[in-house]
């Protein structure tokens, strides 16, 4: 019986043995997704830790153009639920126009991320969300790059921005044994011959809605002005998607006749009394005059006298990091006339857009005062001239709106950061000319009580030379110092790796895998040997022993 019970528990306990030792095996954690390997074999991987002793993170990006529909209107989507109340609110609908972008990160995964640059036609963003734009140059390092990629790109058609001979270049560079200790790390820019912005105004309401005045008013409002969308026709009017701006700039609200271009640039720069490197991230803009309301009597000029450049530079240390901006000189001229000036002391300028009511024709010498919007102080005639309001005129016309033009608008921050390493970051953002549409109190006033709560603050938004910079250091610079050699051996040849005598065991899954097949090779040891036994004994005490009768014999 003592035997029996041993064979019978052998088996079992075999068993639980091998499944105790599975445990552990069959809890460690199995990679699902393999890192890609390049399609060329002497590339660099796909990912992997830095080499270099250099680290460094910044990022340019200057754009030509940028038109935004309600600004600030749309509420930010986030994960956690109550995080969109504290995220800045996106534009309805945003579009830019030459775009370029330069970046270097050494903390990037992605091998190829560690230097982007790239120059776009276009881009879009509706309600904060931006697909990707076709017809961009884009180059990436690893591997490094000795040559830029240029090409000409052609904007899509679209109803706000026209554009015309728009190129663009980017350079991405990287070392693989020095990483960002290249010079110039990413470069990036876009130039075209002409652009044309925003020829309707969409989110303007329409004359039908305003309820809240009376006929004659509404009358005079539909026959003078006909659509508040075009301005009262001082805007070409095209709504529909396949209508662009014309070339020219006839029509649009704003409209630059001559070349512009943008650069943006990453690079690591001396540093006085040090062999380290500081970060320099740098957008510039070049453009001449700027047309608004062209083709109209009441057309103005804004001539550029100097042109913007932001430079943010990283140290690592606060005390020595810094933010230059070369900020612009804008003069707002009418026919050859300087009307004011836009500058550091006069950053903004309101210009307000009315309809002339039936009272202001009644007044003596407006009699030929044409239907058409009044744009300042000035009002178009049958002529197609122009007049000047006096104090007692201009209470007769009823403003709709407010061209707000503003410059520079230049936010700088910066803090102390400890990851992904310790040091300094520096940014600042900048605008070459912002042109706003603000609705006016008396727009509101003619609107029904729930049309006009929901009226944003501001229409639209057309801003040329948008510029953004940021750059982050280490704290005592970017070290480019070359790797030291490993020491060779004394008899000659090269040193071979050393080897670690015990390996760290990080996991208790480490000792699974022995003990699992250790487990198994005693359940198979045992089988073996049960099944080998000769038992003898049991079989002559079974023939020796009598046969026993049976409790109920048969009859």
């Amino acid at each position: 019986m003592r035997r029996r019970l041993a064979r019978s528990a052998a088996l079992p306990l075999a068993a639980a043995l091998v499944v105790l030792a599975a445990g552990p095996a069959a809890g460690q954690t199995i990679p699902t997704t393999p890192v890609p390997q390049p399609a060329n074999p002497d590339a660099p991987p796909a990912s992997g830790p830095t080499k270099t002793k250099a680290k460094a993170i910044g990022e340019a990006g200057t754009a030509l153009g940028m038109v935004r529909l309600l600004p600030q209107a749309v509420p930010t989507d986030a994960i956690l639920p109550g995080a969109e109340d504290d995220l800045p609110k996106q534009s309805a609908l945003e579009g830019g126009f030459g775009l370029s972008n330069a970046k270097a990160d050494s903390e990037s995964y992605l091998t190829y991320e560690r230097s982007i640059a790239s120059a776009s036609p276009a881009g879009l963003a509706i309600g904060g969300n931006a697909p990707t734009t076709p017809g961009s140059v884009t180059q990436t390092a690893l591997p490094d790059n000795e040559k830029p990629l240029s090409t000409g790109i052609n904007a899509p058609d679209n109803p706000l921005i026209n554009l015309s001979a728009l190129n663009g270049t980017a350079h991405a560079r990287w070392s693989e044994e020095l990483g960002p200790c290249v010079g110039t790390i990413a470069d990036a820019s876009t130039s075209t011959a002409s652009a044309s912005l925003l020829n309707v105004v969409p989110t303007m309401p329409d004359i039908g809605q305003l309820t809240d005045t009376d006929a004659e008013t509404k009358e005079s409002l539909r026959k003078g002005l006909g659509s508040l969308a075009d301005l009262g026709g001082l805007l070409s009017g095209q709504p529909t998607t396949d209508a662009k701006p014309a070339a020219d700039g006839k029509g649009s609200l704003l409209s630059a006749p001559n070349t512009l271009s943008t650069r943006s640039t990453v690079r690591l720069v001396d540093m006085p009394g040090t062999d380290r490197k500081a970060v320099e991230s740098t957008s510039t803009m070049q453009v001449a005059d700027i047309n608004i309301l062209k083709g109209t009597p009441l057309g103005l000029t804004v001539k550029v006298a100097s042109q913007p450049t932001l430079r943010v530079l990283s140290t690592g240390k606060a005390e020595t990091s810094k933010v230059e901006y070369t900020a612009p000189v804008l003069t707002v001229e009418r026919n050859g006339k300087e009307l004011f000036t836009l500058d550091a002391a006069n950053p903004t300028a309101d210009i307000p857009v009315g309809a002339p009511t039936p009272e202001l024709k009644q007044l003596p010498g407006y009699d030929q005062v044409k239907d058409a919007p009044v744009v300042g102080d000035l009002a178009q005639t049958v002529n197609d001239g122009v007049k000047a309001l006096n104090d007692t005129a201009a209470k007769r016309v009823l403003d709709l709106g407010v061209l707000r033009l503003s410059i520079a608008e230049l936010t700088k921050r910066g803090s102390e950061q400890a990851k992904p390493f310790k040091g300094y970051q520096q940014g600042a953002s900048a605008r070459l000319l912002d042109l706003q549409i603000l609705p006016t109190k008396k727009l509101k006033e003619l609107l029904p009580d729930d049309a006009a709560a929901k009226l944003p603050s501001s229409l639209a938004q057309v801003s040329l030379g948008e510029q953004i910079a940021r750059a982050f250091a280490p704290t005592g610079g970017v070290d480019c110092s070359k790797p030291k050699p490993a020491t060779p051996p004394e008899g000659g040849g090269a040193a071979p790796p050393a080897a670690p005598d015990k390996l760290a065991q990080t996991s208790g899954a480490y000792a699974s895998v022995p003990i699992f097949w250790t487990g198994t090779a005693m359940l198979l040891i045992g089988v073996v040997l049960v099944a080998v036994s000769p038992g003898r004994r049991g079989a002559t005490a079974a023939a020796a022993a009598p046969p026993r009768p049976s409790p109920r014999p048969r009859e």
